[in-house]
């Protein structure tokens, strides 16, 4: 499943994967390309599956001519090692087939996906892995709209180790809610409307025994920049992946230093430490 850009398999033993969901907003997707444009992270490979649409397009992530022409595809892997960091970055949606059983069904074909990706994690050696997800905010009960809008969940393996840290930074778990809406009677489970395969993912984490963590936000469609910014913010409190800052945004222009046909939206990172005075110091273009 994963090809690396290398003659050998990089090293990830202890590392730990940040993946997105491809959820409601795409909240999750353009969260960890703020992470691998802030972190400077470099491709160490790609997945080789048939469960995602097939795609290819320019490197999102140039920053001159040079390097303008590498190719991307659907699902990459990039790394900081320094940092112990791997990030599996999504473009494109999982495949639906059709199968016939008395009158036609569909299904898309992100179980077998999951299940791929998580026997990956354990064969590499990952210490764990952080799903960055979003949920339709409409479907939040009275108690949900009455607090912050960030979630979490963990997995059993997880919890033994992290569960302390959660509480100590006044994290809200999801909250479990009737399986058949409406149905008073019904049994309680999560339910991550709009979150995509996060749910699938989180279910094979607990039965295969892999450490997931899932970080989630309620947001509605639109421009849900400011969505991805929440929620790396959510996760550095975590994680301490990036440098605390005072304030962070995002600028975008166009960027058409790559050729005369090539003119796309390009986003730079900009942070203002706490010891800085006047303008603000740019940490990574993206």
């Amino acid at each position: 499943m994963f090809v690396p850009c290398g003659d050998s398999a990089p090293d990830l033993a202890g590392c730990t994967l940040l993946m997105p969901a491809v959820s409601v907003g795409n909240v999750g997707q353009l969260a960890i390309d703020l992470i691998i444009s802030t972190l400077n992270m470099c491709k160490i490979g790609y997945f080789y599956t048939d469960c995602l649409v097939p795609m290819v397009g320019n490197n999102p992530y140039a920053t001159a001519e040079e390097n303008s022409t590498e190719l991307s595809t659907n699902a990459e892997v990039y790394a900081l090692p320094s940092r112990k960091l791997v990030a599996l970055q999504l473009r494109s949606i999982f495949i639906k087939i059709f199968f016939l059983c008395c009158r036609w069904y569909t299904k898309y074909k992100s179980k077998p996906f999951c299940e791929k990706l998580l026997s990956w994690v354990k064969s590499s050696g990952c210490a764990k892995v952080v799903v960055l997800s979003s949920s339709h905010s409409y479907h939040r009960n009275d108690l949900q709209l009455r607090s912050t809008p960030f979630r979490y969940l963990l997995s059993p393996s997880m919890q033994t180790s992290v569960q302390n840290k959660m509480q100590s930074l006044n994290w809200e778990e999801m909250e479990k809610t009737a399986c058949i809406p409406e149905i008073d009677e019904s049994e309680l489970c999560v339910r991550i409307p709009g979150g995509g395969i996060t749910k699938t993912l989180y279910d094979e984490g607990c039965s295969k025994d892999v450490p997931v963590a899932v970080l989630l936000k309620f947001v509605s469609e639109g421009d849900n920049i400011p969505d991805a910014l929440g929620l790396v913010e959510y996760l550095n409190e975590w994680l301490q992946i990036i440098k605390p800052c005072t304030s962070v945004f995002i600028s975008y222009f166009g960027y058409d230093k790559l050729s005369h046909t090539q003119r796309r939206k390009t986003k730079q990172i900009y942070c203002c430490t706490a010891p800085e005075v006047g303008s603000p110091q740019r940490v990574a273009p993206g």
